[in-house]
């Protein structure tokens, strides 16, 4: 889809349609909002709906940004103490590796 051919009103609510999308726990939609209208948030000439869309920009990122660190952190704390955790950590694996760390 080009944006430029998108009247303004349109793009004010396809992001927000984006960002409201993105709270159902969906943060690949924060990322492809913040990626796809960062240039009409903070590039084009002023417009009257372009301060609406920066927020939606701003806070789809930050959103995004907040999930990698959440995935990344739990990813480290369980690949490093998947063994110390026994059974635990088998019933939540959907993979159980073989041998002995």
């Amino acid at each position: 889809m080009d944006l430029s051919k998108m009247p303004n009103e349109r793009k004010l609510y396809l992001s927000k349609w984006y960002f409201i999308s993105g709270l159902a726990f969906l943060p690949f939609i924060w990322a492809v909002n913040a990626v796809w209208f960062f240039n009409e948030a903070f590039r084009k000439p002023e417009y009257a709906e372009q301060k609406q869309i920066r927020k939606y920009v701003i806070c789809s990122a930050v959103g995004a940004l907040l999930w990698l660190i959440g995935l990344v952190t739990w990813v480290t704390i369980f690949q490093i103490n998947r063994a110390s955790w026994g059974e635990f950590a088998d019933s939540i694996s959907f993979i159980i590796p073989l041998g002995t760390p």
